[in-house]
């Protein structure tokens, strides 16, 4: 009776492991590779939470207009791996981000590529290759 409960855990996972591998989206499911933006402004909030970290940007446009973005990029543990924490980025800092722009151009959203500090040193979040999405 135990063999058969287990095997029947065992089949029933098999069928289920690729709905969960399917929930996990593209890049190119919502933002476009082949339009990077630049926007400058000052952090107002920082996500580190699964599955993405999402930092949070006021910008103000040449009218003086201010809107909040937010940019998604990878999750904590790899961007851990890659030596960066929740210090490296700071509610209140003044930053310029390189990202990519969201697919229907409605949201204020965009897939962070690069950031640059007031200080000057920056870091390169993307580890992709966007010629790969053409």
């Amino acid at each position: 009776m135990r063999w058969r409960w287990s095997t029947f855990i065992f089949v029933a996972l098999c069928f289920l492991a690729p709905s969960f591998a399917l929930a996990h989206h593209s890049i190119t499911a919502e933002f476009d590779p082949s339009k990077v933006i630049v926007l400058k402004g000052t952090i107002t909030a920082v996500d580190w939470v699964n599955p993405h970290v999402y930092l949070h940007l006021d910008v103000t446009d040449e009218n003086g207009k201010t809107a909040n973005w937010a940019f998604e990029t990878y999750p904590p543990a790899v961007l851990k791996r890659g030596g960066l924490n929740r210090e490296t980025f700071k509610e209140g800092q003044v930053v310029s981000i390189d990202a990519f722009a969201p697919k229907d151009g409605t949201k204020n959203l965009a897939y962070l590529k690069h950031i640059t500090f007031a200080d000057g040193h920056s870091v390169e979040i993307w580890i992709g290759d966007p010629g790969q999405y053409k």
